[in-house]
């Protein structure tokens, strides 16, 4: 039998042991308790992607327009697939409390979705990306997960063989129709593109007509001005390993613009990647060789006093691109020059550049620069008033610059996911 306590104080002793034992295990429950609860997700989104829908629709996170404020971070990256639509990958990760958290999903889309079709696809994608922080955090007990099984019978009843061998084709066409009391334009366009895209191969064709007519009446005198080109290009890639790959292009066209009656050309190229294909979403350094030979008939007799020529030539092209959380680097660097005569050369840059500072600040660059010493096209004679008020005609030049520059701040609530789009 226990030992039954001697006096009151004994047992107001031990009534106050059991007392505190219970008070320290209950106060040591609600510390582990604390421990363990998340922060509230916050979430920072950068994508090329309708991103006001998505705030709309995912409201179980706070959505912050400034990364410095986010414990998630969201930056998807895209770019042309095979069927014609694009292919995006979801970087997701965590910070803070979330920081044992990443993860990387793909989502693709095609030319024949809508652009509600790819918003709502790419909704279930981030949705299904942000399960694991739900779980993570305060609401892994609100979370209903469910699988809809006809929709998986569907999917495994489904034959996956493709009938278009992976082509894609495309055929457009497009009319524009301007008047005014003293000026009138016509134009239109059609075309044909198909693509075959596999992991080892890659054709393509481009086949295009465009004219446009245009009219200006001024003090009396009527000028007018037609332009007419056509135009048929392929090419034939095959990959040879991760970094290298080669390939043919050929084509033809006639251009009243740039003089060519007809010409014609064919081109073999050789391409090497720095970086595996694989990683062109995220990063790539492109060196890209052609040489090839070009024929060509010419409308007016040339500067050169030409009526028709063959030349051969080659290229030597450099693309840069990088897609960081800290924003996208784009340069492309050309040169090209005829092979019988090195002084008829031409080098072009472009470059775009959208880096985010600090907080609050990104800046924006962009440009494009030519150096021409290659215009063999050009008809002799002095330009008339016409083809340089109306473009009816290139003019000879020894470059073209373009530049432009962007800087943009945001400050204010970063935690505002109101969406109101009323007038």
């Amino acid at each position: 039998m226990p030992k039954r306590p001697n006096s009151i104080f004994e047992v107001f002793l031990e009534r106050l042991f059991y007392f505190v034992l219970i008070l320290s295990a209950t106060i040591a429950a609600s510390q582990e308790t604390e421990d363990e609860k998340k922060a509230p997700m916050r979430l920072y989104i950068n994508c090329n992607c309708d991103k006001n829908f998505l705030r709309q629709e995912i409201k179980y996170v706070g959505h912050v327009r400034d990364q410095a404020q986010a414990n998630i971070t969201l930056f998807i990256f895209d770019i042309a697939n095979g069927s014609g639509g694009r292919t995006f990958n979801l970087e997701f990760k965590g910070l803070g409390d979330y920081e044992a958290i990443a993860s990387k999903l793909t989502y693709d889309t095609s030319t024949n979705m809508t652009s509600d079709e790819i918003r709502k696809g790419m909704l279930k994608k981030v949705q299904s990306g942000l399960l694991p922080y739900v779980l993570a955090s305060g609401l892994a007990e609100d979370v209903t997960y469910t699988v809809n099984q006809s929709g998986m019978a569907e999917v495994q009843e489904i034959d996956f063989t493709d009938p278009w061998n992976n082509w894609i084709f495309e055929v457009f066409g497009s009319a524009d129709l301007g008047k005014e009391s003293s000026r009138k334009d016509f134009k239109y366009r059609l075309g044909f593109q198909s693509d075959h895209v596999t992991d080892n191969w890659r054709i393509r064709t481009d086949v295009g007509l465009f004219q446009s007519n245009s009219e200006y009446e001024t003090d009396g005198v009527l000028y007018t001005s037609e332009r007419f080109r056509y135009n048929a290009d392929g090419s034939i890639v095959r990959s040879i390993s991760d970094h290298w790959s080669t390939g043919i292009f050929s084509g033809l066209r006639h251009d009243t613009f740039t003089n060519l009656d007809f010409r014609y050309y064919v081109q073999p190229a050789i391409e090497y990647n720095i970086y595996p294909y694989k990683e062109v979403l995220r990063r790539e350094i492109v060196f890209a060789y052609k040489i090839g030979y070009f024929h060509n008939d010419y409308i007016e007799t040339t500067i050169f006093n030409k009526l028709t020529e063959g030349i051969y030539d080659h290229s030597l092209d450099m693309q840069v691109r990088y897609r960081q959380q800290w924003g996208n680097i784009y340069a492309h660097i050309r040169g090209s020059s005829f092979l019988s005569d090195f002084t008829k050369n031409r080098l072009q840059l472009n470059s775009n550049v959208n880096v985010r500072l600090v907080k609050g600040l990104a800046v924006r660059f962009a440009s494009r620069y030519e150096i021409i010493r290659d215009q063999i096209n050009l008809p002799g004679g002095d330009a008339s008033i016409e083809d340089v008020l109306l473009q009816q005609k290139q003019i000879a030049t020894d470059y073209e610059l373009g530049f432009s520059v962007g800087l943009s701040y945001t400050f204010g609530s970063a935690f505002n996911n109101v969406i109101n789009t009323r007038l």
